[in-house]
């Protein structure tokens, strides 16, 4: 087994274990709907985490083009695996003991929730950069500002409550991975 395959069976252990909280919460939700209103923001952003593992997979694919693997490029890499777990994870409580339904547990939660997007959009920057500056420039002027997009916005969504800027903030999220997912990532190579 190279590095590449050794590193992609464990990240992928990981990023597995957090689509299948994603899946478990929505069989949850819909096995037990009395248990807690669902909240569509909420949902689109279940929606949004279902895709970025996804995608994430795919675009992992290219580190298996480097050639030189150091303990911290692995730390790294299973770093953002992690952090993608954490987000899927932080979306479906154990509990709703002190929480109204989904919506009250989004609110109350969205500071974590946002402050780990944050740091994945900071780590995807740095993936980029792992796997080479060639790479990285081929994403064009597009990626930095889109990058830069989500983390202000992020941000905002830490401090705000406001239910309009969070509706636009998940639906614009879930347009632009989509969009940018079959657009920019169409091929591996």
């Amino acid at each position: 087994m190279e590095i590449f395959e050794y590193v992609a069976v464990l990240t992928s252990i990981i990023i597995g274990l957090g689509m299948a909280q994603l899946l478990l919460g929505l069989t949850r939700l819909i096995q037990n709907p009395e248990q807690a209103k669902p909240y569509w923001v909420h949902l689109g952003w279940v929606l949004y985490m279902f895709i970025f593992s996804v995608f994430w997979w795919w675009w992992e694919f290219r580190l298996g083009t480097i050639v030189v693997w150091t303990f911290g490029v692995y730390l790294f890499v299973i770093l953002y695996a992690f952090l993608v777990f954490l987000l899927c994870a932080l979306l479906f409580p154990v509990s709703f003991s002190g929480q109204d339904g989904f919506k009250g547990y989004f609110y109350a939660k969205r500071a974590w929730f946002f402050g780990v997007f944050v740091l994945t959009q900071l780590t995807d920057v740095g993936d980029a950069v792992i796997k080479g500056m060639d790479y990285f420039y081929s994403l064009g002027l597009q990626y930095p500002i889109s990058q830069s997009i989500l983390v202000a916005a992020s941000i905002t969504a830490i401090f705000t409550r406001n239910e309009k800027f969070h509706s636009i903030f998940v639906l614009a999220a879930l347009a632009y991975m989509v969009f940018s997912g079959f657009s920019f990532y169409e091929t591996v190579g």
